[in-house]
């Protein structure tokens, strides 16, 4: 099964010879291998290189496990590097080898030499590597799979790819198991046994049954406001427990470290200000969403806007939660302040969008409550309406561009349409 992950090549190739070690971080089983041992080492063939200027290790396999001495690793690669030429170092599982942060630094002082890792378990998180080399790293964060990438695959139509995409995810192995069975099975127990393993052992954490479940709430909470204490009360209420609003919130950063979530601050258009809390979470992959809470919350709704959320990070966006003031009259005829909420505010240098996810919107007053807080922002960057209903993209009296979810994941030219 091959896979075209052209954005992420495109971003290693835009840094190639930048002087700084190309880091590959992402959540385990989202393809970071591929990209760097496939992808790009094909790239470097087609375009000249010789494979002689390609030093591959894949440390993670047996037949390697001598290269695991970082004196023995730096000796063989010196070794190989026997002219001025450009040599290209990919190492994959760097988290295997002891020292390495030493090993890469006495490679960036070979002038010749362009480094590319990628590196994840329980011992060194990925997104560990990168601050570990703050200033000298430069980070490609490869995500699971986009609904497009996920349909260069699936052997199907539009309609029922998105179906399975909503449900189980876009883990490229995902792609291609057959059945139900093997899916639920494969993302049940990847959540499981590494995942969850992974944070635990990596975090030295001991009440894992708190860890399990927060990872529980925030789940069925993806699309919801919250924030720790209101998660606090949650466990103080269904859960009878008495963890801590500390404990809550360091349990959530392991979270976003391990890339398993992240989080969407709310911001208010019309003060220009971020709002500290509360905020909002979402998943990295909705199909380990889905199988953390057993396939029994299903809720399109949320999942759709969890899906928008994933697209747009792909797509280099900033993404944060609207909130605009509006003031009307309540039913005794005085003035109050009424806070609205726009799903998304994406932010990419100038470029500003404001999007609502509808999943359907079956009547005009449906449609224009979707479109009351795009109509109380008083700027010109473009407001959007995203839904599953079959409609071609329209543009009302106020500018208001109206899409469906098809449109929008599978042109990443979308949102300028």
């Amino acid at each position: 099964m091959n896979i075209a992950r052209d954005k992420y090549l495109k971003d290693l190739i835009d840094r190639m010879g930048n002087g700084m070690i190309k880091v590959v971080t992402g959540i385990r089983r989202s393809g970071k291998s591929y990209l760097l041992f496939k992808l790009f080492y094909e790239y470097l063939l087609n375009h000249g290189v010789s494979e002689s200027r390609i030093i591959r290790i894949e440390l993670d396999q047996r037949r390697n496990r001598i290269y695991r001495d970082p004196d023995v690793i730096l000796g063989y690669i010196e070794s190989l590097i026997q002219d001025n030429k450009q040599y290209y170092i990919l190492l994959d599982e760097v988290q295997m080898l002891p020292d390495f942060e030493e090993v890469l630094n006495s490679l960036l002082h070979i002038p010749n030499a362009d480094i590319y890792v990628t590196g994840s378990n329980s011992r060194f998180l990925s997104k560990d590597v990168i601050t570990e080399f703050r200033g000298r790293g430069d980070e490609i964060h490869i995500y699971p799979l986009t609904f497009k990438e996920f349909m260069q695959v699936y052997d199907g139509d539009t309609y029922r790819g998105f179906a399975d995409y909503i449900v189980y995810g876009g883990l490229p192995l995902i792609a291609t198991m057959k059945t139900e069975t093997q899916k639920i099975n494969y993302l049940t127990n990847l959540f499981d046994e590494t995942y969850l393993k992974d944070i635990i052992e990596h975090n030295h954490i001991e009440k894992t049954g708190e860890l399990e479940d927060l990872i529980n709430i925030l789940a069925s909470a993806i699309g919801s406001l919250t924030n720790p204490p209101k998660i606090q009360a949650t466990f103080k209420s269904t859960i009878h427990s008495s963890i801590s609003i500390h404990t809550i919130r360091q349990y959530i950063e392991y979270l976003e470290d391990a890339f398993i979530i992240s989080k969407a601050h709310r911001y208010n258009v019309k003060g220009r200000k971020y709002i500290g809390t509360p905020l909002k979470y979402y998943f990295e992959d909705i199909g380990l969403r889905n199988a953390r809470l057993g396939f029994r919350q299903v809720e399109e709704t949320h999942l759709m806007e969890n899906i928008i959320y994933n697209e747009l990070r792909y797509r280099g966006y900033c993404v944060d939660v609207g909130v605009v003031e509006k003031r009307e009259n309540d039913k005794n005829g005085k003035q109050v302040r009424k806070s609205l909420e726009i799903d998304f505010i994406a932010n990419l240098g100038s470029q500003r969008y404001y999007i609502q996810s509808a999943f359907k919107m079956p009547s005009s007053e449906k449609q224009d409550q979707e479109k009351i807080p795009l109509l109380n922002v008083n700027d010109s960057f473009k407001k959007i309406i995203i839904t599953k209903d079959i409609v071609n993209i329209t543009r009302d009296n106020n500018g208001i561009t109206t899409m469906n979810v098809y449109d929008f994941l599978l042109n990443e030219n979308s949102l300028n349409l």
